[in-house]
């Protein structure tokens, strides 16, 4: 009976090999399947979907929080896509050395143990298609559905994007003041946890990291607009090439909110405890402040990574004992040695 009252979700279908794409409406990934199989001629047993843009599989969980007209693959049991990059031979299509690229392509596609040749081959891509070059909320009204009316450019809107997401980890840092029992440590974190929002207020909440008018040094993605998924936290890279351009379209706007802005060293199982540890028995003047927000605001210890490549087991990673206090100053270690050896004369 429930069945009865789900939405038809509306959705772009395409075949593997075909370029055609096929409007179809549909409650769920089974009731997906069976029409698109038989739209697209496709045995049903083993036949699944995935995005258009990155190859990520569309389980039922996911399809509900797709957008509507998401671009879809429908693959049949043996066939596999990977986004953008199967997709090679139709980017470079006008290319008068299209066929020479494609082929360099395949042969860093082939060489699992070249990092490097993946990272060309992922550079190469991202270049080859800019749907983003419409930026200011007159030139594409579509892409600004569902945004407050006081972002007038995509740049602006990615900015605060980013933004929200890492006030976010300020108030889970906050939220922390509520465990602690002891009058005398909450005060000291209650002024540790202010002077990291300070310091995080003063760099406008690096939300340069979305904004791709900002200079390459300060943002994570191309000046178009692209972000690659930077892997695993326990990887270099992403071994998918997963990329996605928020810029491009609404679509893509929207799943991007799926991305993770991941702690390598993790937030709530390790970096909070460790200060609310170090705080027992120190004050808060005592902690080495920029340490602990690098490590919550900042890409030194931040990711972005796709949802496919975020882990959410225990990273089992820690942070450097050697790091978490303050480094006296050679006069304060001088005061110190003078009053030891006072101590010692009288």
């Amino acid at each position: 009976m429930l069945k009865l009252f789900l939405k038809h979700k509306p959705v772009k279908l395409r075949s593997h090999t075909g370029d055609r794409k096929y409007g179809v409406a549909a409650r769920d990934v089974k009731e997906l399947l069976q029409k698109g199989c038989k739209l697209l001629q496709l045995p049903l047993p083993g036949a699944h979907v995935c995005l258009y843009s990155d190859g990520t599989k569309v389980t039922e969980e996911f399809f509900k929080t797709l957008p509507d007209n998401t671009e879809l693959v429908l693959l049949s049991k043996e066939q596999t896509w990977s986004g953008v990059v199967c997709d090679i031979s139709w980017l470079l299509s006008t290319d008068r050395h299209g066929d020479d690229l494609i082929e360099a392509a395949k042969g860093l596609l082939c060489d699992e143990q070249s990092p490097k040749g993946r990272k060309i081959l992922t550079d190469l891509l991202l270049n080859l298609e800019d749907r983003s070059e419409l930026e200011s909320r007159e030139e594409d009204e579509e892409w600004f559905q569902g945004v407050d009316t006081r972002f007038k450019t995509k740049s602006a809107y990615m900015k605060f994007n980013c933004e929200s997401r890492i006030r976010g980890y300020i108030k889970e840092v906050d939220d922390a003041t509520k465990t602690i029992q002891k009058a005398k440590i909450r005060a000291e974190f209650v002024k540790t946890s202010k002077c990291l929002a300070e310091m995080l207020k003063t760099a406008k909440y690096n939300g340069c990291y979305f904004d791709r008018t900002e200079k390459e040094k300060d943002r994570l993605c191309t000046q178009e607009g692209w972000f690659t998924c930077q892997g695993p936290f326990d990887q270099d890279m992403c071994q998918s090439l997963h990329s996605i351009n928020p810029y491009g379209s609404r679509e893509s706007r929207i799943v991007f909110s799926t991305w993770n802005l991941d702690h390598r060293i993790e937030k709530k199982r390790t970096i909070i405890p460790s200060l609310l540890e170090a705080l027992q028995n120190h004050k808060s003047a005592d902690i080495n402040l920029n340490y602990f927000y690098r490590l919550l605001f900042t890409r030194e210890n931040l990711k972005l990574v796709h949802i496919v490549c975020h882990k959410k087991g225990a990273h089992n990673l820690s942070c450097d004992t050697k790091k978490i206090f303050r480094q006296a100053s050679k006069a304060d270690q001088g005061n110190q040695k003078a009053k030891g050896k006072k101590r010692r004369l009288m």
